[in-house]
């Protein structure tokens, strides 16, 4: 169960990735936007990850304060997420000091 949740939001968030690099070089062309929603979608529904680099990398949406909030938020709950599947803890950081 856990290799399927870590591979979902691999996937996920490379999916996320990729589409904020296709609706930035549509936006350069002027052509069809991939829709708001389904940026939030794949990033709420595990892309959270993906979608966060892909807006810092393509530099994409990043005036728009409610999507850097938002997919940061995001990226470090899928990233806690991550580190409970692997087995860390926040006892285990507690320990360490």
């Amino acid at each position: 169960m856990q290799l399927i949740l870590l591979l979902w939001i691999f996937l996920l968030s490379l999916w996320a990735f990729f589409a904020m690099r296709m609706d930035k070089r549509q936006a350069k062309r002027r052509g069809q936007r991939v829709p708001e929603r389904n940026l939030w979608l794949l990033a709420i529904l595990g892309g959270g990850i993906g979608a966060y680099f892909g807006m810092q990398v393509f530099r994409h949406k990043t005036r728009h304060t409610n999507f850097r909030i938002g997919f940061l938020l995001l990226a470090i709950a899928y990233a806690g997420i991550i580190l409970y599947l692997f087995g860390f803890t926040l006892s285990d950081a507690q320990d360490e000091i």
